[in-house]
């Protein structure tokens, strides 16, 4: 029997995940502002979606940590997310609350998934966990294709259609769910007191606080970014090429990212990351309207999003044991995105129009600079080349 890796229905899962949320990050406050929503409103409804990252990857990792049926998981996650986007479809006009309700939903169904996927990921690459971006960055492309589709679809047609196209890629992402085999792994026995003692070990609580910060430095450009560029002039096409080359940043990165981590210490390599999503929003905060620095802070994409996630989940899979990979998986995505995504949503939303794009760039590398204490000062341990296995 083989032990090579299923390559390519893991990384089908990854295309199709991420072609939706490439559809629905760059543009669904856009989509949101066409409806006539404020921009707290609109930071209020993608704070609420956030927020299920929060909940459900923990209910989840739980869940499969006990029950040992993390592909059966998955696929339930996935078809209830596209039940979930079902309202706004069938109000077209959703109001806010049907839209908070739906996005809630949706935020929760959602996220609950890929935290098991990526544990899923990792059980079956065993030994070659290196290769993880390479699977990956079949993610990476998938959002890159869908951002092209929809700024096409929003020049030509309308961006009304946006919430069918993120329904139909949802479809296909549970579609994938079907190629792909479980891989049993360690059942966890009533261990909360070990989960609470690993909490409280420096380093881990330094990971998931400083991701958590370096996340929510992040919201006014998920959140704002597309209404930003529009507003000084930029075309959705040139929208959709700036979101794309800072994706194809990613890729490139994912691309070599196995022989950097053999030769750099993973935490080393974490922080880095931290510092150059600071340079990323002080860009932004500072020079304005320059194509020049929105091409040079796109790029930093390649660190503030893929060096980053790589190097966490894999310290994350490092540090916990085995019967605990989901949980601590679901906590990472849980604490950083769901948390720290919700928050940094909620107070760019807040800061927008009351006070400036300028400002509110300077408050998420405030964040930024957060993050990097806590890492430098509770992270500094030196933890060799996280891709071996934790037993």
């Amino acid at each position: 029997m083989s032990n090579t890796p299923p390559y390519r229905p893991l990384s089908s899962y990854y295309f199709f995940y991420f072609a939706a949320l490439g559809a629905f990050v760059p543009y669904w406050s856009v989509y949101l502002e066409q409806l006539d929503y404020s921009a707290s409103e609109i930071g209020e409804l993608m704070a609420i979606f956030m927020l299920g990252k929060l909940v459900a990857p923990i209910i989840w990792g739980w869940i499969v940590d006990y029950n040992g049926q993390r592909l059966a998981w998955i696929q339930r996650a996935s078809w209830l997310s596209i039940l979930s986007i079902l309202p706004i479809l069938w109000f077209s006009a959703a109001s806010y609350w049907i839209m908070f309700l739906s996005l809630g939903l949706l935020g929760f169904f959602w996220n609950a998934s890929l935290p098991q996927y990526e544990a899923l990921t990792l059980n079956h690459l065993g030994e070659q966990k290196a290769r993880y971006p390479h699977i990956r960055l079949w993610g990476s492309l998938g959002f890159i294709i869908a951002i092209a589709g929809v700024s096409l679809i929003i020049k030509y047609d309308s961006i009304t259609t946006l919430p069918v196209i993120v329904l139909g890629l949802l479809f296909l992402t549970w579609v994938m769910t079907g190629l792909v085999k479980d891989k049993e792994h360690e059942l966890c026995t009533s261990d909360e007191q070990g989960l609470l003692k690993l909490l409280a070990t420096p380093r881990i609580a330094g990971l998931l606080i400083a991701s958590a910060l370096h996340t929510m430095a992040h919201g006014a450009y998920y959140t704002f970014y597309s209404i930003y560029l529009a507003d000084i002039g930029y075309t959705p096409i040139a929208i959709g090429a700036l979101w794309s080359l800072g994706v194809f940043a990613e890729i490139i990165l994912f691309l070599v990212l196995h022989k950097i981590i053999k030769h750099f210490d993973i935490t080393m390599l974490f922080i880095i990351s931290l510092v150059l999503a600071l340079i990323r929003w002080l860009a932004l905060a500072v020079i304005t309207n320059s194509t020049t620095t929105l091409i040079l802070v796109q790029l930093l994409h390649a660190a503030s999003y893929g060096l980053f996630h790589a190097t966490a989940i894999q310290q994350i899979h490092q540090w916990f044991p085995k019967r605990l990979q989901g949980m601590g998986q679901a906590l990472y995505a849980g604490l950083s995105f769901g948390l720290g995504g919700a928050l940094g949503s909620l107070l760019s939303g807040y800061l927008w129009h009351s006070t400036s794009p300028m400002l509110t760039f300077s408050v998420m590398a405030g964040c930024s600079v957060l993050a990097i204490i806590f890492a430098i000062v509770f992270m500094r341990k030196p933890q060799k080349n996280a891709i071996q296995p934790t037993i």
